[in-house]
């Protein structure tokens, strides 16, 4: 019960590595607030998880969405311990100067803005909060990726975006560290996740081994890894932890 009595929102939270940590958040005690613009996907996660979930759509590139995101979780459940900024979004491999400038804008939507509009209204809220151990009063997890560690080539622009996420993270937790608020990020490898097809391109047997042939422990990483991972690094045993962009990649970027 690592998160008892901590209340959470996890965007993205209906399917992948999102509906793993939500899992593991309520498993270990917290109160989720389950976002996602697939707000069918959003109910089933909540469903399978009881009464400590709830689902709510959210567009998290829109402002309106992201504050109403807020209000719902401290309506619900009271307050806010824990924001996961895990929706992101991806592009299939092509050369650089391919990709559709609608296809850039919405990674930079999705993996970028939203986590600006998401940190510009949980900032003050969190500040807000009476201090918890060692005087912390909220944590932020950011889902970056190998990506922005080690870039695969014809991902350019969906690197470039999870590079951002990773210098976002280190920059907000030097500024918040003295308000007693941690931001920390996740790094994983290729996952089994709906968003798997898209960064090989195809779903084949010849492509998953060419993939998983980069990985030293030799699998995909699942949501249940990423749900171990930010539970500690959101629990109180991470209370010393900030800054970090932990590697949940098998090894990848050894």
């Amino acid at each position: 019960m690592r998160l008892k009595n901590k209340v959470a929102i996890v965007t993205g939270g209906g399917s992948g590595f999102g509906e793993g940590i939500a899992r593991k958040f309520v498993a270990e005690g917290a109160q989720v607030l389950v976002a996602d613009r697939d707000l069918d996907a959003g109910l089933r996660v909540a469903a399978a998880l009881g009464p400590a979930a709830r689902a709510l759509k959210v567009d998290v590139a829109d402002a309106a969405d992201v504050r109403l995101m807020m209000e719902t979780a401290e309506l619900h459940f009271g307050r806010i311990d824990i924001l996961v900024n895990n929706a992101g979004v991806g592009h299939v491999p092509q050369p650089l100067e391919g990709l559709p400038e609608d296809e850039f804008d919405r990674i930079t939507a999705v993996n970028m803005r939203a986590i600006y509009l998401a940190m510009r209204e949980i900032v003050p809220r969190l500040k807000a909060n009476t201090p918890g151990v060692h005087g912390q009063r909220g944590v932020i997890l950011n889902m970056a990726s190998t990506a922005g560690v080690s870039p695969r080539p014809r991902l350019a622009w969906y690197n470039a975006s999870k590079g951002w996420v990773i210098t976002a993270t280190r920059a907000c937790a030097v500024e918040l560290a003295p308000a007693g608020i941690r931001v920390v990020a996740l790094n994983p490898v290729a996952g089994e996740t709906p968003l798997l097809k898209t960064f090989m391109g195809e779903d084949t047997p010849e492509m998953r081994a060419k993939f998983l042939s980069t990985i030293p422990i030799g699998r995909f990483s699942l949501p249940e890894d990423l749900g171990n991972a930010a539970c500690f690094l959101c629990s109180d045993e991470a209370t010393m932890i900030t800054g970090v962009c932990m590697e949940v990649d098998g090894g990848r970027c050894i």
